[in-house]
């Protein structure tokens, strides 16, 4: 492998690959990607996926200074309710981006579960199970990959809950 090739590869992508899990590469212009709350929703379909089984990683923060990262389909919002639940936790707010970086060693539009400089008790929101493999983000925009929810799961240390806001919830 050239040092070219090496260095194209994300945090994400050396850690799956030391551990044996098979991932699926898939690429777009994140460049072009600008932030929004449809964004998944628009990278997912541009790749041809179902945007439900396209996952985004969020970073939340108990009172005690605690993270929880959740990943929830592209489409859906985050319950902090549920997710404090499913964490033990009293309850969580999200982590303002500024701290993402230094927390997480990834940057807005690219935080992967998968490769933080830190792990930290993780969820997956339970839809996860509907599917053979889902996408979650490689750690860099442009950047998705493709693997089985339980093999993310397992590796993460991660657990399936129930943590998105219902539909008839959801932009309320």
């Amino acid at each position: 492998m050239s040092k070219r090739e090496r260095d194209q590869k994300t945090n994400a992508m050396r850690e799956l690959e030391r551990a044996g899990i098979a991932y699926e590469l898939r690429t777009y212009d994140g460049e072009d990607a600008a932030v929004g709350p449809e964004l998944g929703v628009r990278i997912a379909a541009s790749l041809g996926e179902d945007p439900d089984s396209v996952f985004k990683t969020l970073v939340c923060v108990s009172p005690a200074g605690a993270h929880v990262v959740c990943c929830i389909p592209v489409g859906s919002e985050l319950d902090l309710k549920r997710a404090a639940a499913a964490a033990g936790e009293k309850s969580l707010s999200m982590m303002h981006v500024r701290d993402l970086e230094a927390t997480t060693g990834y940057l807005r539009g690219a935080c992967s579960p998968v490769g933080m400089r830190k792990a930290f008790p993780t969820l997956i929101d339970e839809t996860a199970q509907l599917f053979e493999r889902i996408g979650i983000s490689g750690g860099r925009r442009g950047v998705q990959l493709i693997l089985s929810p339980e093999e993310l799961a397992r590796h993460c240390g991660a657990t399936f809950a129930d943590v998105i806001r219902d539909p008839a919830q959801q932009g309320a």
